[in-house]
Order: C-alpha cells, then sequence, then structure tokens
C-alpha cells in the first residue's frame, strides 16, 4: 500500500479549478490506488487512472504515488512526458 500521495503543480491547478463534486470523485479516486482502471502507459514512463471522461497520469516509488498531470480525456497525454 502506498503512503503519500504528491501533486505535481499543474495537478494541483486543475483539480482547484473543477466543481467539488468532480474534485471529490478525482481524488477518492486517487486515494484508491492500485484499485481502478489502472493501464500502464505505452511509449512513456507512468500509469493511467481512467476517472470518468478525466485522465490521471501517476508513477510511483515504493510508497510514493506522484500525480503528475490530471486532465480530460483527449487533452490529458498532449505535451510529452508531463
Amino acid at each position: 500500500m502506498f503512503n503519500e500521495i504528491q501533486y505535481s503543480k499543474q495537478a494541483i491547478k486543475f483539480l482547484n479549478k473543477q466543481p467539488l463534486r468532480i474534485r471529490q470523485l478525482i481524488v477518492q479516486a486517487i486515494k484508491q490506488i492500485p484499485e481502478g482502471d489502472i493501464v500502464k502507459l505505452q511509449g512513456r514512463d507512468g500509469y493511467r487512472l481512467r476517472v470518468g471522461s478525466y485522465r490521471v497520469i501517476f508513477d510511483h516509488d515504493g510508497h510514493i504515488i506522484f500525480i503528475n498531470k490530471i486532465g480530460s480525456r483527449g487533452d490529458v497525454y498532449k505535451g510529452g512526458k508531463n
């Protein structure tokens, strides 16, 4: 089980712009990792968590989960590694 969750500046900014209901849904799904619709990314490091029409790109190192990026389904994969 993971002991700590760290968020990138982009992830925090995205969450702060969302309505409370959506924010709570995404945060709850993140807290339940490794459960959920998770797939290893192809062609780069990291994993994808699907939360409705939103995607959470994350990686983990031992007991720490690092949330790299959160966004809508079409936009989250754009822009290289972030």
